[in-house]
């Protein structure tokens, strides 16, 4: 393999493109329409941070790296904490550009030259996070995942719908895991004390929440503290205002907490640079955790750099994507199977990613778009990720099309974690109910194993387990922009329907000279060359697995 470094030092603002005229790109940044590769995107110049893409579409999100990796075996990646903006323009290039005002006004990356696309992230792209790889636990991978949202506004209609949830989901003979939203972890949480949370030294009993058994419960957290909380006006009064992010008034004067918009509510954000805060912070999640019984949590906003996003200059320990680190390691402190929402230079901690919300439709910004996100996930190391809810949590109004959940639910099944936000028996009909328990039991048998054989060779090598079809194929521009496919390690290859109406599609097998068996004919295809038409009937996925 060849290297080339290079640094670039220019001044007033230096700005660097690369061309994407017959090269495919990968890598970077999650968007809402995902697209692979990344050439068919059109993103103006923005700063390269993780935002929320339910408050700003238009942005990056989610999942990002400094990394960039060409079908011609290029490699860029750009130096860790340098400030800088990207820009994509749709088919022609995309654009590095240092920011305005930046302590450092100057670009920094490096490229490397592999003989082809494959060696070059075995080499390059699989070291990203540069640290000793750790698997989460993998009972999660088992647990159908059931998002709990029911409307409330007090913690007894909270309790109540609850169980009605819950006694629902085992009438239907469903197991799994029921994550509760931040609003209703809220309520649970001030349902039977009183006290302020920053005063634990006073016992507090559990709750009874043995109702829901086998199901498994969640709650969800983030570093977010609203203005007209309990919470953060105890924090005033005792004198903890360094425990949130703050900015001074005026030098040596006193501190200012930096007020933002979460959940609709003016807030204050967790400062993560105090070890005394984090240490209050964790006190107050674990004996939330015991109080309601949880087994999980997820850790919701880490998104966004509120000192970028007031045009403050932020504190050493805050540049770059390092808030959400620290987010993420305290995630990965209350359990190896946490979830958090955002993942940037954390690939290697034992955590679950929830993946960006989705359109309840067939475009990019829906179904079209899963596959692409989970490549996108996979390359950037962040393999064991939740999907968005089957049918998109996004819809405009109540998802009643039994076509687009059935096609999104056999995606999902193939992927880490089977995620639900509308039971199939509220939208459907009761044979979609039988089919879900049906593809639930068929992950949990067929799935489950792969990704967990995969996962031990990621650890060891780096390597994504959802695999391109160019994995295997690294040399046959065809395989730089199929879309609608994905790998799991070397042996099994996944073509579901992601178009309205489609009743067959092509499908490519790849890996010239090896063999491919259709799982639902038994009939052996060679690799390297397209199956034409191929007949997919509603119920139909086709699976077809490597031959030695």
């Amino acid at each position: 393999m060849q290297f080339q470094s290079i640094a670039v030092l220019l001044f007033p603002s230096p700005m660097d493109c690369f061309s994407m005229v017959n090269i495919s790109w990968y890598g970077g940044a999650s968007v809402t329409s995902q697209h692979w590769p990344m050439n068919h995107l059109d993103v103006k110049s923005q700063p390269f941070i993780i935002s929320n893409l339910t408050k700003n579409p238009n942005a990056y999100g989610s999942v990002l790296e400094r990394y960039f990796l060409a079908s011609t075996g290029v490699t860029v990646m750009v130096a860790s904490d340098i400030p800088f903006s990207l820009s994509i323009e749709e088919n022609k290039h995309f654009c590095l550009e240092s920011l305005h005002g930046s302590e450092m006004d100057s670009l920094q990356y490096t490229v490397c030259v592999s003989p082809n696309i494959t060696s070059a992230h075995q080499e390059v792209g699989s070291q990203l996070s540069g640290k000793q790889r750790r698997m989460p636990e993998t009972d999660l991978l088992r647990l159908p995942v059931w998002r709990y949202s029911g409307a409330a506004d007090t913690a007894a209609e909270m309790d109540e719908g609850l169980h009605t949830f819950s006694d629902d989901l085992q009438a239907h003979l469903m197991e799994g895991l029921i994550i509760l939203n931040e609003q209703s972890t809220m309520l649970l949480r001030n349902m039977d004390h009183k006290h302020s949370p920053t005063m634990p030294r006073r016992k507090k009993l559990a709750m009874d929440y043995s109702f829901i058994k086998p199901l498994k419960l969640s709650i969800t957290l983030s570093p977010y503290a609203s203005i007209h909380s309990q919470l953060f006006q105890t924090s005033l009064q005792e004198g903890r205002e360094d425990f949130w992010l703050s900015h001074h008034s005026e030098p040596g004067d006193y501190l200012v907490p930096l007020l933002t918009r979460w959940k609709g509510q003016f807030s204050a954000r967790l400062n993560v640079t105090s070890q005394a805060a984090i240490l209050w912070y964790m006190e107050q999640a674990r004996l939330l955790k015991q109080q309601l019984g949880a087994e999980y949590v997820v850790f919701e906003g880490g998104e966004g750099n509120l000192f970028v996003e007031q045009a403050i200059p932020p504190p050493t320990e805050l540049r770059g994507e390092r808030y959400l680190c620290s987010l993420a390691l305290m995630a990965a402190a209350l359990g190896n199977s946490s979830i958090i929402s955002a993942g940037s230079r954390t690939s290697h901690l034992p955590l679950f990613l929830q993946m960006n919300p989705r359109q309840s439709d067939w475009s990019y910004a829906g179904l079209k778009g899963i596959i692409p996100s989970v490549l996108h996930h996979s390359l950037l190391g962040y393999n064991f990720f939740i999907p968005d809810a089957t049918g998109g949590s996004l819809g405009s109004k109540f998802l009643v099309d039994e076509e687009l959940y059935i096609r999104w639910l056999q995606i999902a099944m193939f992927l880490p974690v089977m995620s639900f936000g509308v039971p199939p028996w509220t939208c459907c009909a009761d044979w979609v109910s039988n089919l879900t328990r049906h593809y639930i039991q068929r992950h949990q048998d067929f799935v489950v194993p792969l990704i967990e054989k995969y996962g031990k060779e990621w650890v060891s090598t780096g390597y994504p387990i959802f695999r391109p079809i160019w994995w295997l194929s690294p040399h046959e521009p065809i395989a730089f922009t199929i879309d609608d496919e994905f790998l799991i390690g070397d042996e099994v290859l996944v073509a579901p329907i992601t178009e309205q109406g489609q009743s067959q599609r092509d499908i490519y097998l790849p890996g010239e000279g090896q063999k491919w068996m259709d799982t639902n004919t038994a009939q052996v295809f060679d690799g390297g060359a397209f199956i034409r038409n191929y007949s997919v009937t509603l119920l139909d996925v086709p699976v077809f697995l490597k031959t030695y």
